[in-house]
């Protein structure tokens, strides 16, 4: 039995996914009605600048159990107003005033749609005149430029959330809030289909230690999460303890250490962890950074950090957790999240029990924004009636031997190193376009991982140069303090 044709599309975020995703099913020419859905006021996801302060973490237990996005309740009757809700949403991003990203700009461009080529004196300094990498405003516009092309942007709705999305009969049923100055403003929409395009970098995770709570509720502020890090600026003097050992601790630590703002050493939890696979541990090992385990417990009275190894940190002004995100999805109540992934989304894309429920960018990092693209495109297809997908089974199959291969879990997600095998196997289940309809996708160029791949070592090489820097730096002030005893 054949499916109705699918007429109206909803797509759910206009960050970098939501952004492409508006353009790959546009170039379909077969939608009659495409309306994107973003929470915050303006395009661009997590490359937004926010200009209000973070708000302050509370309810460390559901942050550890991951249980801390909960659905907001919906009004019996709509449309409805409400007043405003003061429930934490995450919606706040990542960004800082000197944030840069940490990719070449080659591999996270959209084919067709190059990143510019704006490099910060910073940059140069740090990586020479062709640095590879791009200031957050300049990823901010990029994402903004290509909605606001061919008047996409009049297919946007701002400041406006998903609170639902289920299937009623053969349509999907959205429930939005928008949020005005006073009131939220509640009503229904209907689609043939919904694209998820709204991320998975938004609710921090922060691992359950002994008195924490306490030790935030004492000082409020001196507990957060790398996402609502807003430079160093705010740490001066400070003694300050990062957990974490991936990308966002490195950085934050790093910048810490190398700039003398905070009190030194600068004490990070890295001892036992496993460093980020693609840009390994060098940032830690600045001789301005301290490397401890993990803790064990906090004391809110002294305000000192006990580490699993029977030693402690006095007096800590603030902790940082570089600990990650946990994915969550409260207006898809019906979809499963198990082990911080979406099961049953055959190419990361397609979700199997429903394919007109489809997502852009549930992936883990490596190169993004690209593999966006190629999602984005198959998604677009595959309701435009155009895509070479599988039956149910075979997609089934998929599904069990990446779990036997990568696990259960995040590294599901991973598509490193297999990248040139992903996007040709999508590019060929999307299909060429029809009749100079719909977006061409090309073939994988391994350059763009090549780059991928130099961008890290790139990073490596500066965190090399710079910790041999200070080290020479270090053993020149303690030869000045010996012979001023002297």
């Amino acid at each position: 039995m054949s499916r109705p044709p699918i007429k109206r599309v909803a797509v759910i975020g206009a960050g970098p996914a939501g952004a492409i995703a508006i353009d790959a099913l546009a170039q379909e020419k077969t939608f009659d009605i495409i309306r994107v859905f973003e929470r915050r006021e303006e395009a661009g996801g997590c490359w937004i600048g926010d200009k209000a302060r973070p708000p302050t973490l509370t309810n460390f237990p559901s942050l550890a159990n991951r249980t801390a996005d909960t659905p907001l309740p919906i009004p019996p009757k709509l449309p409805a107003q409400t007043p405003k809700s003061d429930r934490p949403r995450f919606t706040e991003s990542s960004v800082y005033p000197y944030l840069e990203t940490n990719v070449d700009h080659l591999p996270m461009s959209f084919s067709q749609e190059p990143i510019p080529a704006d490099k910060t004196d910073k940059s140069i300094i740090l990586h020479g005149p062709e640095t590879p990498f791009r200031h957050w405003t300049v990823m901010q516009r990029y994402i903004k430029s290509l909605i606001e092309r061919n008047n996409y942007d009049d297919l946007v709705s701002y400041n406006t959330t998903v609170e639902l999305a289920e299937k009623v009969g053969t349509e999907w049923k959205l429930v939005l809030r928008k949020e005005g100055k006073e009131k939220d403003y509640w009503w229904t929409e209907y689609f043939d289909a919904v694209v998820v395009a709204s991320g998975h970098y938004w609710v921090p995770y922060i691992p359950a230690i002994d008195g924490l709570d306490e030790f935030e509720k004492g000082r409020p502020g001196s507990v957060i999460h790398s996402k609502h890090f807003r430079g160093r600026g705010y740490f001066k003097n400070k003694r300050v303890v990062v957990v974490g050992a991936s990308v966002s601790a490195a950085d934050i630590a790093y910048d810490l250490a190398h700039s003398k703002t905070a009190d030194l050493p600068v004490h990070t939890i890295t001892i036992g962890h496993a460093a980020n696979g693609y840009f390994g541990g060098g940032a830690f090992e600045h001789p301005r950074i301290q490397q401890h385990p993990s803790i064990k417990s906090v004391c809110p009275k002294t305000r000192t950090v006990h580490l699993a190894d029977g030693k402690s940190i006095p007096n800590v002004d603030s902790i940082i957790f570089g600990t990650g995100y946990t994915w969550t999805m409260p207006f898809l109540p019906n979809v499963e999240i198990r082990n911080n992934r979406v099961p049953e989304l055959y190419q990361h894309v397609v979700y199997q029990r429903d394919p007109t429920l489809l997502f852009v960018g549930a992936v883990g990092a490596g190169l993004t924004f690209k593999i966006f693209e190629w999602q984005a495109v198959l998604a677009a297809r595959v309701l435009a009636g155009r895509a070479n997908l599988p039956n149910v089974e075979v997609m089934k199959e998929w599904e069990e031997k990446r779990i036997k291969a990568r696990g259960d879990g995040v590294k599901f997600t991973l598509v490193f190193p297999d990248f040139e095998e992903y996007f040709e196997d999508v590019r060929r289940l999307a299909g060429e376009p029809e009749n100079g309809v719909g977006r061409r996708l090309p073939k994988f160029q391994r350059e763009w991982f090549r780059a991928f791949m130099d961008g890290h070592e790139l990073r490596k090489d500066m965190w090399r140069r710079l910790n041999k820097e200070a080290r020479e730096e270090e053993e020149q002030r303690e030869k000045g303090a010996v012979k001023a005893k002297l």
